[in-house]
C-alpha cells in the first residue's frame, strides 16, 4: 500500500473547486499534459483532456486512489478480493482507520477533479453532446460516493460561493441524479445524429447514441437500487429507461469501458494496486488476492470463466483457491502469496458497466412485475450468455442447463480459516417453478459473477438483496467491538474526520436528520431497507 494524497474533507474539496471557478482550478486537475490553455483551445485538445480527467474520477486512474476505493473497499465488501498485505486495521475486518474509509469523499482525485473539470468544460464549450457526456460521468462517479456514505453534499456544491455545503439526504441525491439523467437522455436523443471527436472520448467514439444508451442503463441500475425504498419510483424509472427509443445496453458493443488511452504509464490502476508488495517470484499478487467466496461459487459451478478471472494458486493440487475475507489473515510472504490471484493485465480496460449487468437488471425488474420487454428467465439466460461472450469463453449452452451444481464449502489448504457450510443451495439452470426469492438469488448470483472486479456495485447489490450468500466474519476477523454484524457485514463507510472539523454543522445535521442512525459502518443507507434482511 502506498501513501495517498488527501485533501482535508469535503469543505476543503469545495474550497479548492471554488477557487478554481475564479481561475485557479487547474491546480487540482489531474490532467497529465503540460500545455497551456491557449495551446489547447487552438486544436480542441482541452475538451478531450477535460473529458479524460472526468473519466478518471469513476474508477480512479490514480493507482493509490483506486487501491483504496476498489481493492481495499469495494473488492472485499463485494466478495471479490481479500487483503493479504501486512495490515492491522482494514475495512474487511471492520476496524479501518480514517485513512482508509475517507477516500471516496476526501481524495483530491475524485470530487475536486470531477467538478473542476466540469466547470472547465462548461467554460470551453456549450456543445450539448459534450456537456451531456460530462454530466453522465458526473452521475456515475458521484453515485459511487453516495452509495458508500449515504447522504452527501450534492445539489449545493459550488452554489453561492459557499465552501461549507449542506448535505442532501440520499433520497434527494437520487432524485437529483434521476432528473439529471432525464435531461441528459432528452438532450442526447434530440442530438442522436451528432458526435464529438473520437479522440476526445476514451469510453466510446464520441457518438451521442452510445452515451444515451449508457445514461439509460445507468438509470435502470439506479431504479433497481431503490426498488425497496420506493417501488413506484423504481418501476417508473426502470420502464422509462428500457422503453426509451434508444434504450439500454443489449450487446457487448455497448459496454461502458475506459480504454487504456486514459491510463498512465503503469496501465490499468487495479493491476498495479493488486501487485503492490508482491513477494519475489510470486505471480499471484501482493496486497490483494482473489476472495474465497467468488472462487467457491465458480468452482462449484465448474465455471469456464475461472481462467479469465483468476491466477492459479501456488498450492499443490489446488488450481483455484481464494483467501477468506473477514478473518485473521496469514502472512503474505509465507502463506498469503499462495492463494489465487486476480487476473488483470496492464492493458485491460476499466469496465464501468456491461451488457450482462443490464440483462440481469431487466431480469430482476421483470421479477418485480415491471414492463421491461420480456420475462425474467429469458433475460437471466441472456445475461449469462453476454458474460461468456464478453470474456470470449465457450460452454454457455451446457452451463445454463446445469441444475445440479452448487457452490462448494471452503477448505482452506493452509488449514487456517475453513468454512464447512455450503454457501448456497442455488443452482444455475433457470427454474420457472422456483419461488421469487429463489429466482432473485439466482439472478443476483449470476449478475455478481458477471460483474467481477466491479466490487462497489457488488457490495451495493449485497446490501440491497442479501445476495449472494457470503461467508460471515470469523470471531477473530470481526474487530469492530460488536458494532458490525459478522453475518451481514458493513453497510456503509464513516464520514471523513476532517468533515467534523471543517464542515461540522452540516455533517452532524446529516447524521441526525438523514442517516437514521449513528455515523458507523453498521448504519444502513436509505435504499438498504429490504424487509427480508433483518440485522440485529
Amino acid at each position: 500500500m502506498r501513501n495517498i494524497i488527501i485533501k482535508t474533507g469535503v469543505a476543503a474539496v469545495l474550497a479548492a473547486m471554488l477557487a478554481g471557478c475564479t481561475g485557479n482550478y487547474l491546480a487540482i486537475n489531474t490532467n497529465p499534459y503540460e500545455v497551456s490553455k491557449e495551446q489547447t483551445l487552438t486544436d480542441g485538445y482541452a475538451i478531450g483532456a477535460a473529458i479524460t480527467a472526468l473519466c478518471g474520477t469513476v474508477v480512479s486512474t490514480d493507482v493509490n486512489t483506486a487501491q483504496f476505493t476498489d481493492c481495499l473497499l469495494g473488492g472485499p465488501m463485494g466478495g471479490y478480493y481479500s487483503t493479504t498485505g501486512a495490515f492491522e486495521k482494514t475495512i474487511d475486518n471492520y476496524n479501518a482507520t480514517d485513512d482508509w474509509t475517507r477516500v471516496f469523499m476526501a481524495s483530491d482525485r475524485i470530487i475536486p477533479t470531477l467538478y473542476s473539470n466540469l466547470v472547465e468544460l462548461q467554460n470551453i464549450t456549450d456543445d450539448p453532446v459534450t456537456i451531456s457526456i460530462a454530466k453522465t460521468i458526473k452521475v456515475i462517479a458521484m453515485l459511487r460516493v453516495t452509495d458508500t456514505y449515504g447522504p452527501i453534499p450534492y445539489t449545493q456544491i459550488g452554489q453561492g460561493g459557499k465552501i461549507t455545503v449542506p448535505y442532501d439526504s440520499q433520497e434527494a441525491v437520487y432524485d437529483a441524479m434521476f432528473a439529471e439523467l432525464d435531461e441528459i437522455i432528452n438532450t442526447l436523443t434530440e442530438n442522436k445524429l451528432s458526435a464529438i471527436s473520437p479522440n476526445a472520448d476514451p469510453v466510446y467514439d464520441g457518438t451521442a447514441v452510445k452515451w444515451c444508451k449508457f445514461a439509460n442503463s445507468l438509470k435502470l441500475r439506479m431504479a433497481m437500487r431503490i426498488v425497496y425504498a420506493d417501488p413506484a419510483k423504481a418501476q417508473k424509472y426502470a420502464e422509462e429507461a428500457v422503453n426509451h427509443e434508444i434504450g439500454v445496453f443489449t450487446s457487448n458493443a455497448d459496454n461502458a469501458t475506459l480504454r487504456t488511452v486514459a491510463f498512465g504509464e503503469k496501465g490499468n490502476p487495479l493491476y498495479t494496486a493488486i501487485k503492490y508488495n508482491q513477494p519475489t517470484g510470486c505471480n499471484t499478487g501482493g496486497d490483494t488476492h482473489a476472495a474465497a467466496d467468488i472462487i467457491c461459487y465458480m468452482n462449484g459451478y465448474n465455471d469456464p470463466r475461472r481462467p479469465v478471472y483468476f491466477i492459479p494458486s501456488e498450492f499443490e493440487d489446488e488450481e483455484y483457491v481464494g483467501i477468506r475475507i473477514r478473518v485473521e489473515k496469514p502472512a503474505l510472504n509465507s502463506v498469503g502469496r499462495k492463494y489465487s490471484g486476480v487476473n488483470i493485465s496492464p492493458s485491460d480496460p476499466l469496465v464501468w458497466m456491461n451488457a450482462a449487468e443490464v440483462a440481469f437488471l431487466r431480469a430482476e425488474a421483470a421479477l418485480f412485475g415491471f414492463q421491461v420487454g420480456g420475462n425474467a428467465g429469458d433475460f437471466y439466460n441472456e445475461g449469462v450468455r453476454l458474460s461468456f461472450e464478453q470474456h470470449n469463453v465457450s460452454g454457455y449452452e451446457a452451463y445454463i442447463m446445469d441444475d445440479t451444481s452448487r457452490p462448494t464449502s471452503y477448505a482452506d489448504p493452509a488449514g487456517l480459516n475453513s468454512y464447512s457450510s455450503l454457501l448456497s443451495e442455488i443452482t444455475i439452470k433457470w427454474d420457472e417453478a422456483a419461488t421469487d426469492e429463489q429466482k432473485q438469488e439466482r439472478i443476483i448470483t449470476q449478475k455478481w459473477i458477471a460483474n467481477f472486479n466491479n466490487g462497489n456495485e457488488a457490495w451495493a447489490d449485497y446490501r440491497r438483496t442479501n445476495y449472494p450468500n457470503l461467508m460471515p466474519a470469523s470471531d477473530a476477523g470481526n474487530t469492530s467491538d460488536g458494532i458490525v454484524s459478522s453475518q451481514f457485514g458493513a453497510r456503509r463507510m464513516k464520514y471523513p474526520l476532517a468533515e467534523y472539523t471543517n464542515n461540522g454543522e452540516n455533517v452532524n445535521a446529516a447524521v441526525s436528520q438523514y442517516l437514521g442512525g449513528p455515523d458507523r459502518m453498521s448504519t444502513r443507507l436509505w435504499w438498504d431497507c429490504n424487509p427480508a434482511v433483518v440485522i440485529k
